[in-house]
């Protein structure tokens, strides 16, 4: 925006065409407007310039808030968790991506060969790693802790907990300045889930602990197993209840799905477990009443953090609604367990992106969360994705198909 028109940009906001980004609108519903947040301002300072950074608020022509903005529907589910339950929560992703050559996919696209918790002058990404999160802290976001990932050029940067609205704003900008900061050096920021066969895929692990009006922590309890509280474990069964008609929110690509395989460390089955790498839902160990949180394993960045934050509070709060048991923690690996002989089998996370979109069709729970127009819109778009790829023939089949 001209920085001479930045009082109208406050108070009338700026248009758009909603019916050309996808989910937002149609040809003959296509007016929707931008409202800047003001209190979400940052100035992010790069190698050559310096830009200021808002989060906006997408309404209708007319000012009423857009059905299809999906920050409002986190806005709207924080809103009912406190109003119904008193509850307020901190959320905190944890960022992974990869930092390759090149932004076409070649032999040689590897910026690393390098493995976990690696640290060394090879390593060009620990460099990317650092202006990165210098970047993020000149504009006042403070990183926690930073690392070199399982796969060759895969990273991890994890900052501090917020509430889950600033956490989900604070990873729109995360990953534009990992993009622009990767750029600047000669390399390429990708969040896409599962680049390389054979290899772990990068996820979007969220942490979420949850606290009562005076402060009160809700997960955790001086009486029970492990500290955990019941309320916790209400939570955690309305999450693996829906895990299955919710996974196309939280894996929201055909490629997502390829990650689920077992011993890559994406979780396979519906299931939780105190300290537990393998499980969906697994329950950091903690020290502190207040650190007493959940962790959900299934999400990868290639989803809308908005939607994919407030569905899994969404499930959460469902759970406790219904008492919802959890069942007994996962005990051991589940990557132990013997693969489903069944094409479709519910104690596994769907398999592919289509056995997610007919547990989405099928779903009441995600039709009723998400609203019509925002769940037919999403519906829509993920389907044309899907047959995109299912009639499209790969250089794959042609190797094994075309001499026959």
């Amino acid at each position: 925006m001209n920085p001479k028109n930045i009082t109208s940009f406050f108070d009338r906001g700026v248009g758009f065409d909603g019916s050309s980004v996808p989910g937002h609108g149609t040809v003959d519903d296509s007016d929707k407007l931008i409202i800047p947040i003001s209190t979400s301002f940052r100035k992010i300072e790069f190698t050559n310039e310096n830009l200021g950074f808002l989060i906006g608020r997408i309404s209708e022509e007319h000012g009423a808030r857009s059905v299809c903005d999906p920050r409002s529907l986190l806005e709207n589910v924080l809103d009912q968790a406190e109003s119904e339950f008193g509850l307020r929560f901190l959320a905190g992703p944890e960022h992974e991506f990869f930092l390759l050559t090149n932004d076409e996919f070649s032999t040689d696209v590897h910026s690393d060969k390098a493995g976990y918790f690696y640290a060394g002058p090879q390593d060009r990404g620990e460099f990317v790693r650092r202006r990165i999160v210098q970047t993020l802290d000149k504009s006042g976001i403070h990183f926690e802790k930073m690392h070199h990932e399982v796969t060759p050029s895969q990273h991890e940067i994890n900052l501090g907990p917020l509430d889950p609205l600033s956490a989900a704003d604070r990873t729109v900008l995360f990953t534009y300045v990992a993009h622009r900061v990767a750029y600047e050096n000669d390399l390429y920021a990708t969040f896409m889930p599962k680049p390389f066969n054979d290899q772990n895929r990068s996820a979007l692990h969220i942490h979420l602990s949850a606290q009562d009006k005076k402060g009160k922590p809700v997960f955790y309890s001086d009486s029970a197993e492990n500290n955990l509280s019941q309320t916790a474990k209400y939570f955690i069964g309305g999450i693996l209840r829906y895990a299955r008609e919710s996974s196309i929110i939280m894996a929201a690509t055909f490629n997502s799905y390829k990650a689920y395989v077992s011993g890559k460390e994406a979780p396979v089955v519906r299931g939780w477990g105190y300290k537990n790498r393998s499980s969906m839902v697994r329950v950091p160990y903690s020290i502190e009443p207040n650190e007493k949180r959940i962790e959900l394993r299934s999400p990868d960045p290639s989803g809308n953090i908005y939607l994919q934050m407030a569905t899994l509070i969404g499930m959460g709060l469902e759970g406790i609604r219904k008492q919802i048991d959890c069942g007994k923690p996962d005990i051991g690996s589940t990557y132990q367990r013997k693969k489903s002989t069944r094409l479709w089998d519910s104690k596994f996370l769907p398999k592919s992106m289509f056995e997610a979109l007919v547990e989405a069709e099928k779903s009441t729970f995600l039709k009723s969360f998400l609203g019509t127009p925002l769940y037919d819109h999403y519906m829509s778009l993920k389907t044309e994705e899907w047959e995109g790829y299912r009639t499209y023939v790969t250089p794959r089949e042609h190797r094994r198909s075309l001499s026959t």
